[in-house]
């Protein structure tokens, strides 16, 4: 069984001078965030085998900085094809990414992942800034992702963390 994890970018900065959406970087909540939900993932001991973040730079700022956090050693790679994408293109990434691992993150954006958690469980989800979704597919490779279905393992966002709480 595969497992197909999703992750929202953090909080982006609207008050930033940059041009156009992919270029908009995250803000100190959305750092926070992506800082927790690496560390809150190793702890459980859901790293991720690969990365695939879309190129907006709130994504791979997400990414980037779980990864770091958490301690992952996942290669992170950046997939054009999930900025702005559907469900579907979604999960052709996913089946031309996930070669030999077990466990594939997607870094991307709503509606995105919304839509993609309703086409695989049939339930309506609502992804919010920084949360992770887990997928357990009824796949036995990647390749199959694009037309399988899938149950919902489970649902983090980093407010049900604790500020206080020493993730390290």
């Amino acid at each position: 069984m595969m497992r197909l994890m999703l992750l929202r970018h953090g909080k982006s900065d609207w008050n930033t001078d940059v041009r156009g959406d992919r270029a908009r970087p995250l803000n100190g909540r959305g750092e926070r965030a992506a800082a927790t939900m690496g560390v809150v993932l190793a702890k459980m001991g859901e790293v991720p085998d690969r990365i695939v973040s879309s190129p907006a730079v709130r994504a791979e700022a997400t990414a980037s900085i779980a990864r770091i956090s958490g301690g992952w050693p996942a290669p992170l790679e950046i997939a054009d094809a999930l900025y702005g994408a559907g469900p579907a293109e979604a999960l052709s990434v996913a089946a031309r990414s996930g070669a030999d691992a077990d466990r594939l993150m997607l870094v991307g954006h709503e509606p995105t992942w919304s839509l993609l958690a309703r086409h695989l469980t049939g339930g309506r989800v609502i992804v919010k800034t920084g949360t992770v979704l887990a997928f357990d597919l009824d796949v036995a490779s990647w390749a199959e992702t694009e037309r399988s279905g899938g149950a919902l393992s489970y649902a983090l966002h980093p407010k049900m963390f604790d500020d206080d709480w020493d993730f390290r």
